[in-house]
């Protein structure tokens, strides 16, 4: 059984979720999950884990994310985005400084209301279901942080935009709030993830190129092993009575080293992440990775 990541180009039309089902018709394997919701009109990187790599998800799903979308000027949707219905148009009468100035103002830690469109659930309702049944719930503002934006490409009441940020952020939602301050209103019109975490879009494959190598046999040519997401962390090998405390989920009684530490069994195989604890004076399961 295939244990680990592969980086997956999503194309548009797909939501996350059915790029999840592809793969599982794909690799006849069904332990399978995505790492952060795309939009289906989004494209780009989506890193799925399969098999005990899914106790990667909520880790990578917590990585910083790079995007690149572009912001049209004088429009507002529902959706804030340019498939949403539209609310209001307005006049663009922005210079160019003024619109640059407005879109870097949002570099650094702000709070952010996340979209109604959006897989946030909310007393067990997903805020789209609620919103496409024409209610409307108060979203409380989440702290993000966006590290850098740089413009790529701006016109008139356009602009391509690439975006550094923290996760849980919305870029449509920056592009709305990019609108609001100049006043005259913005959707996102276009939107790519170029990065997420470590998995960059140079070394993404799509749904059809996947199923290509799973038919020659070599889908595990692309797959990232588990060990090598936590490749910052000291590698320490065990045997003996070790072992046996690894493989039943066993504290280590060892050194302190780092704060974490890969550990692998005698015989090499990666077995789980520990973690230093200061409380009991050695090192702790952090993520067990044996099937």
């Amino acid at each position: 059984m295939i244990n680990g990541i592969i980086n997956v180009y999503k194309e548009g039309g797909y939501t996350s979720f059915d790029v999840v089902a592809k793969l599982r018709g794909i690799t006849k394997i069904r332990k399978i999950g995505h790492t952060g919701t795309l939009d289906p009109d989004a494209v780009g990187v989506l890193p799925v884990c399969i098999g005990s790599a899914t106790k990667l998800c909520d880790l990578l799903t917590d990585k910083t994310k790079e995007y690149e979308a572009t912001i049209k000027l004088g429009l507002v949707t529902d959706t804030q985005d340019i498939s949403g219905e539209i609310i209001s148009k307005k006049e663009v009468n922005i210079t160019a400084e003024q619109f640059k100035s407005a879109i870097m103002s949002f570099v650094g830690r702000s709070e952010q209301i996340p979209p109604m469109y959006s897989a946030i659930k909310i007393n067990g309702k997903k805020l789209y279901e609620l919103a496409r049944a024409g209610v409307e719930v108060e979203r409380k503002a989440r702290e993000i942080e966006i590290y850098a934006i740089d413009i790529l490409d701006m016109s008139e009441n356009e602009a391509v935009i690439r975006v550094d940020c923290s996760k849980g952020t919305y870029i449509r939602t920056l592009c709305n709030d990019i609108g609001e301050k100049l006043g005259c209103g913005a959707v996102m019109t276009s939107l790519k993830r170029i990065r997420s975490g470590d998995f960059c879009i140079k070394d993404a494959h799509t749904l059809s190129e996947i199923e290509e190598l799973q038919k020659k046999g070599e889908l595990e040519s692309i797959v990232k092993s588990v060990d090598k997401v936590f490749g910052d962390y000291p590698s320490v090998g065990v045997s003996g009575e070790n072992n046996k405390r690894v493989i039943n989920g066993n504290q280590l009684d060892l050194p302190k080293t780092e704060d974490r530490i890969r550990v692998y069994l005698e015989d090499g195989t990666f077995a789980a992440v520990y973690e230093y604890s200061q409380r009991n004076k050695c090192y702790t399961p952090f993520k067990m990775f044996l099937s």
